[in-house]
C-alpha cells in the first residue's frame, strides 16, 4: 500500500520587479512519486534542487502551485489540522534553532497535544515521558531546557516531538549533517529502531549519499525542482544511469573504492529563474546531444527505475 502518493507536484514562486514582465523560480517542476509503508525513500541533489521546498509543500509550509498528494489515501488538502498532523511530521536539520530555547524538553515535546488536542496537562505530561524513553531520553530530564543538552540529544527531542501525534509518515531534513560524526551513528540507529517499532515511513532528504544508501529502500535524484532518476537503491547507487546520477554517485568520497572513471559535474548550478532550454543538465553533461539542447526528456521506465535522459 502507498502511503504517500504525489503526482505532477510545482511549486513556482512569482518575481516581480518594477517595469519588467513577471517571472517564475520553478522550485518544483513536477514532482511525482509514491511511497509504501514502512519504506524509506531517499532523496538527494545539490543544494538548490528543490529537496527542501519539496518537504515543506509536503507539511503544507508552503502552498502548491499544482499538483496533487495523497497521504493513506486522503486528499492532503481538504485534512483537517489534526488529520493531517496526525498522518506526517517533519524533523528539521539543525537541533539548536529547530526548538523553543525557553521551553522546558517536557513542553517542546508536548507541543503538537496541547495545539490538537483536549488532553490534560498531566495526560500530556505523562505522554511526553513516554516518548522520551522511546528516543533514548530519561523521564528525568523532562524539566531540563534546551541549553542543558546536547546537540544529538537536542535532536533526539525534536524526533519526540515528531512522534508524540503518532504519525504514519515522517520527512526527515538533513536530521543528523549538524551532528557529530560519532552521534550521526546513534541517530540513525535509532530512527530505523522506530520505523520497525512504529511502522514509519520516511522521506529522507539528505547531502549525504553515503547515509542515504544506508538508511532508504529507494533513491529519488533531483535536479534543478525535476526528478532525474527514481528507481530501488541498490540500481540507483550500483548502476547509475543518468549522468548527473553518474557524477553524484562518482564525487562521493569512500576509501573502499577506487578512483571513478566517471568526470566531475562541470561548472555550476544554473538559476531556477533563468533555467537552460531542453534538458536543465544539458551544459553540464558529458553525454549531451544537439536534441538535448532543445528536448525536454520525460522521465520514463528504463533499466527497472524510472530515468530523465534520451541518451540512457
Amino acid at each position: 500500500m502507498n502511503v504517500i502518493e504525489v503526482t505532477n507536484l510545482k511549486k513556482h514562486y512569482p518575481i516581480r520587479k518594477p517595469f519588467k514582465p513577471l517571472r517564475h523560480v520553478k522550485a518544483l517542476d513536477g514532482v511525482s512519486f509514491h511511497v509504501k509503508s514502512k519504506k524509506t525513500l531517499g532523496i538527494v541533489g545539490e543544494s538548490g534542487c528543490g529537496k527542501s521546498t519539496l518537504a515543506k509543500t509536503l507539511m503544507r509550509l508552503e502552498i502548491p502551485t499544482e499538483g496533487n498528494v495523497s497521504l493513506s489515501g486522503q486528499d492532503f488538502s481538504v485534512m483537517t489540522g489534526k488529520d493531517f498532523h496526525s498522518a506526517i511530521q517533519m524533523i528539521f536539520q539543525d537541533p539548536y534553532n529547530s526548538i523553543n530555547p525557553r521551553k522546558k524538553a517536557w513542553q517542546l515535546i508536548a507541543e503538537p497535544l496541547f495545539i490538537n488536542t483536549d488532553l490534560s496537562k498531566d495526560e500530556c505530561f505523562k505522554i511526553a515521558c513516554e516518548t522520551m524513553k522511546k528516543v533514548g531520553l530519561r523521564p528525568e530530564l523532562a524539566h531540563r531546557y534546551p541549553h542543558m543538552f546536547s546537540g544529538g540529544q537536542r535532536q533526539r527531542i525534536g524526533i519526540a516531538r515528531a512522534l508524540v501525534m503518532q504519525p504514519k509518515i515522517m520527512i526527515l531534513d538533513e536530521p543528523v549533517s549538524a551532528l557529530d560524526v560519532s552521534i550521526q551513528a546513534q541517530v540513525l540507529n535509532l530512527l530505523m529502531e522506530l520505523q520497525d517499532q512504529m511502522d514509519l515511513t520516511y522521506l529522507f532528504i539528505s547531502h549525504d549519499l553515503h547515509v542515504v544508501k544506508h538508511i532508504s529502500d529507494e533513491i529519488l535524484v533531483m535536479y534543478l525542482g525535476k526528478v532525474v532518476e527514481y528507481g530501488p537503491r541498490d540500481q540507483v547507487f550500483n548502476d547509475p544511469k543518468h549522468p548527473y546520477t553518474k557524477a553524484l554517485v562518482a564525487s562521493s568520497p569512500s576509501i573502499l573504492k577506487e578512483a571513478s572513471d566517471e568526470p566531475a559535474i562541470q561548472g555550476e548550478l544554473p538559476s531556477p529563474l533563468n533555467p537552460p532550454s531542453g534538458c536543465a543538465f544539458h551544459k553540464r553533461c558529458p553525454m549531451a546531444t544537439p536534441r538535448c539542447s532543445s528536448e525536454t526528456p520525460v522521465l520514463e521506465e528504463k533499466f527497472g527505475r524510472k530515468v530523465a535522459c534520451f541518451e540512457v
